[in-house]
This record gives C-alpha cells, sequence and structure tokens, in this order.
C-alpha cells in the first residue's frame, strides 16, 4: 500500500478506534498514529491466528485496523492515562 493509503486507513481505523476506547478522538496526529501503528499490530495479531492481514484500502483491511487501532488505544490509555497529572 502507499503511505497516503496507510494514513487515510490509519485516520478511520484511529477515529473509529477513539470512538469505542473513550467516546472522544485524541487528536488528528495522535488518531493518524495510533491509528497506523494499530493497523500494523491488528495485520500481525491476524497473521498469528492464520487470517490475512492488512491487504489493501478495503473493508476488510479497516476492520483488521480498528481491531488494532483498539488494542492499541487500550493499552495507549493504560498507560499514559495513569500518568496525567490534572
Amino acid at each position: 500500500m502507499s503511505l497516503l493509503a496507510w494514513i487515510v486507513l490509519g485516520l478511520v481505523a484511529g477515529y473509529i478506534g477513539s470512538k469505542v476506547v473513550n467516546n472522544t478522538g485524541q487528536g488528528l496526529l495522535v488518531d493518524i498514529l495510533l491509528g497506523v501503528v494499530g493497523a500494523v499490530v491488528g495485520g500481525f495479531l491476524f497473521n498469528q491466528f492464520g487470517e490475512p492481514g492488512v491487504s489493501g484500502l478495503n473493508l476488510y483491511s479497516l476492520i483488521v485496523a480498528v481491531v488494532g487501532a483498539i488494542l492499541v488505544l487500550w493499552l495507549y490509555h493504560a498507560l499514559v492515562g495513569r500518568r496525567r497529572v490534572v
């Protein structure tokens, strides 16, 4: 996939994952970054279970990326959420 396709997939996956995990986004840049990382993590996990990972800019890849983004966002909030000073 091209870099632009990864960014678009990451943005959408990060946005959806943010809405699922905490009902608000983290900001455009963080959503993209965590979404792209989530797409990689989701692709890796799906490959480990014998399923294809991210294969392009399609609905299946979006589902894989969202699953990965949810996991990454959950870990992000578990680690960074505790350090936040109010």
